[in-house]
């Protein structure tokens, strides 16, 4: 397929003016296909030729002002339109398109609870081309007018109103100027729930079979959206653009939202059929928050090219967690995003993918490589960057300067260039330079404080490898003399990176210096050896968790870089998470030690130790937890117990008696978590995962069982889970990463053994074959991650040499066989 560069791009919105599109799609042709008919009004504004995309199943019929053009002049996926005359033009087009069971273009899912179907588009970059033709770039906005025949009993929902017209026909209304990839729709037989806040529409919606849950959360989802709105109307002086704002919670969904205007899709894991922590709710009302800071920043006015997705993602995620702190009862996003987004970004800046957050406009030359951008920089780093230029700059001068960008740019688009020019009009300070520096910028600034003693002062240098200026808060803690385990806060003071000279303070030096306390700047952050020796004496003691979330940062920091060995960060979370009482950072620290140090870190020979460690802390927790005042806590500790288990007994034994003792009760999602650590011990079997399945025949089911069964500890087992995902194209997206989620164990690494060689022979033709998101979910999922030595390291970069990889598949390889790398030499440090 023909990607679409740059230079194509700029040349063809030279050359038209695009007004609307009217587009009919028929839904009611069979389970395959559907019929989508596009007219296209627009203008050319000289003499020229050009082309438009569209990837049909069967392309029907074209005509250009009337007159027909041969369907067989497609190639791949474009059609030439070649002697326009100057002047205004109208294209038909009618095809048969093919439905998605990949999460790209109109996908198509039938429920196996009910056996209901539900088909929604997910559009992005390129995949408009899948459903409609159209001149597919951001640059090329226009009005849509869409009209949807469907099934007897759906509701078709869209950008706009929609109003059913008889005979299953629903016609939206027309929509302001919008990219193509913008256009949505979602259709099926939803469950919906709806109120009005500030004169609009709001609705939410899910399949059926999860109504019931739905309803439970409705209100929650109603209050963080309104709170959401109300606070960005304070801060924003353009109004919400559109007519409606409908959240529909969709299955089998790539990303975890998208922000369609009008219409934000929403993977439906986020409706609850499961007890989840208070963080997760958090997570889910960040999403909120996220997905509606984009109405203005990325719909109301969107990114010229692709090179600046960035922008519109981080302001997004920095907007998310900030809006989220002010508006809503979620006053700690802060230490969530520091103990885990902070740390995507961390990982993803040290990798040899790297590039900086705003990448020159060469490095994304076209779609195939913009869709490379999508990580931890464009997100978490992003955010970061926006969070100190904020510091930096004040609130009250950037949100002037975010206004006069939205001013001046409202229904159309812009370049990095025009919002840093409109935040520079807003203030005396050099944005300019501090772009260059922040944005344009690859890797992570690491930090490291000198502290002196000289009579009744002390002093502090900051060694700084990188040149970024930074804005940092400085904390000095003392040893509270009453309780040796806590810590008090002498003072917190602000400083500049670098700095002309060292900053002198009155007294003894404390206990603990703290640089970036408060996580206001984006940098690696390293302790002097006695804060050290504090942090590990009192951790759990630092007043405020977002202080002790940089100290876990700084810990998980020094293993990856070889400067901890991975059993003292083990040992440490043993001494200092029974003590922790914020719930992001204890499921951060527990994520990293079962995942990454006991997984990867640790040489196999050490695992059963660090699993009989963290098994000890998880069941210090659930002790700590029995009066049910934590129950968060408490489900967070089952979890990962769950998780660490070496033998099979207790958990099969909360397994047959459906429950914890003293709690939680065994849900669906604890079931199916406890069966598949049986499956990986070898504790089960075919016939309890299929006893299971019909217990829960959900879709959820359906991908536990897939994991369990993908788990078992039996050749015959794994032949047919890697058929499945490498041989035959029936697995869904999310089918696909359950059956590769459950494949790989460290505890299997012999059974296995074979297969890794195979994924990097079997993958090149797979990612070919099933496009990008299966491309990118093999190369997350499927990856043979636990097996950390040279023999893999030089398999991945053998397969890395080869020229026919998918670019989604190359990158996906590139970092996680730098990954291996760094697991090596943590092994070997």
């Amino acid at each position: 397929m023909s990607v679409l560069t740059r230079d194509e791009a700029q040349t063809r919105a030279r050359l038209l003016d695009v007004q609307r599109y009217e587009i009919e799609l028929d839904l009611t042709t069979g389970e395959e296909t559907f019929d989508s008919q596009t007219v296209i009004h627009f203008t050319a504004r000289a003499a020229g030729d050009t082309f438009v995309e569209v990837k049909p199943a069967t392309l029907r019929s074209v005509s250009l002002d009337g007159q027909p053009l041969d369907p067989a002049a497609l190639v791949e996926n474009r059609l030439a339109l070649t002697g326009l005359a100057e002047g205004p033009h109208e294209l038909r087009v009618e095809a048969e398109m093919t439905y998605s069971h990949t999460g790209e273009g109109l996908h198509r899912f039938t429920d196996p609870v009910d056996g209901e179907t539900y088909t929604y588009t997910q559009l992005f970059m390129e995949d408009v081309q899948r459903v409609f033709a159209a001149f597919d770039q951001p640059d090329l906005k226009a009005a849509f007018d869409l009209a949807v025949t469907a099934p007897e009993g759906w509701t078709v929902l869209a950008n706009g109103i929609t109003e059913q017209q008889g005979d299953g026909r629903w016609k939206a209304a027309t929509t302001p100027l919008l990219s193509t990839y913008f256009v949505a729709l979602a259709a099926g037989p939803w469950h919906s729930v709806t109120t009005e806040h500030a004169g609009l529409p709001f609705g939410l919606h899910c399949r059926r079979s999860l109504a019931p849950y739905l309803d439970a959360d409705a209100e929650e989802l109603f209050e963080i959206t309104r709170q959401c709105y109300d606070r960005y109307h304070e801060k924003f002086d353009e109004p919400y653009p559109f007519d409606s704002y409908d959240q529909a919670f969709v299955p089998e969904f790539n990303a975890g939202a998208m922000e369609n205007p009008g219409l934000v899709t929403f993977r439906d894991e986020f409706i609850y059929r499961s007890a989840v922590t208070d963080t997760e709710r958090q997570t889910r009302a960040m999403v909120v928050a996220h997905e509606m800071a984009h109405m203005w920043f990325g719909d109301l006015v969107t990114l010229r090219w692709w090179d600046d997705i960035w922008l519109n993602e981080s302001f997004a995620e920095y907007m998310g967690y900030q809006t989220l702190t002010e508006a809503t009862r979620f006053t700690d996003t802060w230490v969530d995003f520091g103990i885990v987004r902070k740390a995507w970004g961390y990982d993803a800046d040290q990798r040899p993918s790297t590039h900086p957050v705003a990448p020159d406009p060469d490095a994304v030359p076209d779609t195939a490589s913009a869709m490379l951008n999508f990580d931890g920089i464009s997100y978490a780093k992003g955010a970061s960057a926006l969070r100190q230029l904020v510091t930096w700059l004040g609130e009250k001068d950037f949100l002037a300067g975010i206004n006069t960008h939205f001013k001046r740019h409202k229904f159309g688009n812009a370049t990095l260039a025009d919002f840093i020019d409109n935040l520079a009009s807003a203030t005396d300070r050099d944005v300019h330079a501090w772009a260059d520096k922040w944005l344009r910028t690859t890797g992570v600034d690491t930090l490291t404080p000198v502290v002196g003693e000289d009579g009744g002062s002390w002093t502090l240098a900051v060694e700084q490898d990188g040149d970024r200026p930074h804005r940092i808060a400085v904390g000095a803690y003392d040893t509270d003399p009453a309780r040796p385990g806590q810590l008090v806060l002498r003072e917190r003071f602000e400083t500049d990176v670098p700095a002309a000279e060292p900053v002198t303070r009155t007294g003894a030096r404390p206990a603990l210096v703290l640089l970036n306390d408060g996580d206001l700047s984006y940098a690696k952050v390293r302790l002097d050896t006695e804060s050290w020796e504090t942090a590990l004496r009192a951790l759990s003691g630092l007043p405020d968790p977002l202080a002790r979330a940089v100290v876990w940062n700084a810990a998980r920091d020094m293993v990856r870089d070889g400067q901890l060995p991975p059993a003292a960060y083990l040992e440490a979370a043993r001494a200092h998470l029974p003590y922790e009482s914020d719930l992001a950072i204890v499921q951060g620290v527990l994520t990293f030690a079962v995942g990454q140090v006991a997984g990867r870190y640790l040489a196999a020979g050490a695992r059963p130790a660090a699993l009989a460690l963290l098994t000890e802390l998880t069941r210090d927790l659930i002790r700590r937890t029995e009066d049910g005042d934590n129950p968060g806590l408490r489900l967070t500790a089952v979890r990962h117990f769950i998780d660490c288990a070496a033998q099979p007994h207790t958990i099969q034994e909360w397994l047959a008696d459906g429950g914890v003792p003293g709690g939680p009760e065994l849900d669906p999602e604890l079931r199916w978590r406890v069966l598949y650590r049986l499956a990986v011990l070898g504790a089960t079997t075919e016939a309890e995962i299929a006893a299971e399945l019909a217990r829960d025949p959900s879709a959820t089911g359906e991908e536990g069982a897939a994991r369990c069964r993908a788990a078992l500890p039996d050749a015959a087992a794994k032949a047919a889970a890697w058929a499945a995902m490498f041989e035959g194209d029936a697995l869904s997206n999310y089918l696909f990463t359950a059956t590769a989620q459950g494949f790989w164990q460290p505890e299997q690494a012999d059974l296995v053994r074979e297969y890794v060689a195979r994924f990097y022979v079997d993958a090149v033709p797979l990612a070919a074959r099933r496009g990008p998101a299966i491309a990118e979910a093999a190369g997350r999922y499927a990856f043979p991650d636990f097996a950390v030595d040279a023999e893999a390291v030089a398999l991945g970069e053998a397969c890395l040499s080869r020229d026919d990889l998918l670019p989604a598949l190359r990158r996906k390889l590139t970092d996680q066989v730098d990954d291996l790398r760094r697991a090596l030499a943590v092994r070997d440090a």
